[in-house]
């Protein structure tokens, strides 16, 4: 729950012959103290009773991380905790699952999520909101207009959804804490507009950050959106050390504003999602954001800076020039239009290849009866070729992330 928390357990693995490790959870807390722990336990299990860990990702977004856990630890998926087996001497000596397994472990740590203590609140005779936090109004006032209450315990209105949710941040807890001194000291009186949840986390070599609502949250709340994937360069490609940033975004395709994004690679990620949480936070709209004047030299990014891509990305889909299909809803007629060498090394079942560079010599193969879903590694070839299709006279669809996309949910499927 605290440093003091962690200062005992680094203390006690120090005195211990400990082997085996389990970290139930696989939130923030679990995966951070599941990561440290690879460094010094030779085996370590991570449980978490949903399919993929960090909840604020979607499935699919998280499925990377889920991979490189994989290759540092044992990562059990849909199963929960259900007893923690000791030894006549008291020594923890195993755990049991729902599914019936039983993993041997010497220490066993729970992060299983923040729930507001509000005890004290209660007893004080306070208003608890809805979620089950304390009830605070626009200046973070209690239901006493003398008591004011900041944290993880208050319940606050999600700056995008505008309902009252329960986000537990450092980040906004500290903010919220200026404005309430603010407030009791200076006659003119500060509203607190919201939180985002922007978070981060790091994953051994992989890192993933979130703003916004996620897809889940977005259908719950029968929101207006629209999503594109993308995988851009975290700086440009030519220079040494360039990593791919899978990022997914909802934006609005009528007011054009943006709702949400998500992010995971290597390199590069805090800045385009800070720049994202910025965004939606001043109600910028995607032709904004295109239009954005960013940082570039090639160590540092691109000429089009992957946030840039997103608001051309969203333009084209607003404004009509291209129809979107995900990778999970595909139907019909499947065009892969890679070049040989890709298509052989892989594809997704049932597709059709005709290379780019061939389609317009070949469009009498093509239906015309069918719409036409169009996939390539990235998105940009299979943009031109939808492209090319549409003023052709066929009805065809962008697959938005493409290929690398179409491998994750593939991978999500079967975990």
């Amino acid at each position: 729950r605290d440093i003091a928390d962690m200062d005992a357990i680094i203390a006690w693995l120090k005195e211990q012959p400990i082997k085996r490790a389990v970290v139930v959870g696989g939130g923030f807390i679990g995966v951070e103290v599941a990561e440290q722990l690879v460094e010094q336990v030779p085996s370590v299990s991570l449980i978490e009773g949903s399919g993929h860990i960090i909840p604020p990702l979607d499935p699919e977004m998280a499925e990377p991380l889920n991979q490189e856990l994989r290759t540092k630890m044992d990562l059990v998926l849909k199963s929960r905790l259900t007893a923690i087996e000791r030894a006549d001497s008291g020594a923890i000596k195993a755990v049991t699952l729902s599914d019936g397994r039983s993993l041997p472990a010497d220490i066993v740590i729970l992060g299983l999520g923040v729930r507001p203590d509000i005890k004290l609140a209660k007893a004080a005779g306070l208003t608890i909101g809805e979620t089950g936090g304390l009830y605070v109004n626009e200046f973070l006032q209690t239901s006493d207009p003398h008591i004011w209450a900041i944290g993880d315990a208050i319940e606050i209105t999600h700056g995008v959804t505008g309902k009252p949710a329960l986000i537990a941040l450092a980040g906004p807890a500290n903010r919220q804490g200026r404005l309430v001194a603010d407030n009791i000291l200076l006659p003119e009186k500060k509203n607190y507009r919201g939180t985002l949840g922007t978070a981060i986390v790091r994953v051994f070599s992989k890192v993933a950050a979130c703003t916004g609502i996620n897809e889940k949250t977005a259908k719950s709340n029968s929101i207006r959106y629209e999503k594109i994937y993308l995988a851009p360069y975290s700086h440009a490609g030519y220079y040494p050390g360039a990593h791919p940033i899978m990022m997914k975004v909802l934006f609005d395709p009528v007011d054009r504003t943006i709702l949400g994004a998500q992010a995971v690679g290597e390199d590069g990620v805090d800045k385009r999602i800070d720049v994202l949480a910025t965004a939606i936070k001043g109600g910028l709209t995607i032709d904004e954001v295109a239009d954005l004047e960013l940082c570039y030299a090639p160590p540092f990014g691109s000429a089009k800076d992957p946030v840039n891509m997103v608001g051309m990305m969203a333009q084209n889909i607003a404004d009509g020039l291209v129809s979107v299909v995900s990778p999970d809803a595909l139907q019909g007629y499947i065009l892969d239009v890679r070049s040989s060498k890709e298509f052989e090394a892989g594809s997704i079942p049932g597709a059709v290849h005709i290379p780019l560079d061939e389609l317009r010599e070949r469009l009498s193969e093509l239906p015309r009866d069918t719409a036409i879903s169009v996939y390539c590694h990235s998105g940009q070839r299979s943009y031109n070729a939808a492209r090319l299709l549409t003023q052709a006279g066929y009805t065809a669809y962008n697959v938005t992330g493409a290929y690398k996309m179409h491998q994750l949910f593939s991978a999500v499927a079967a975990e």
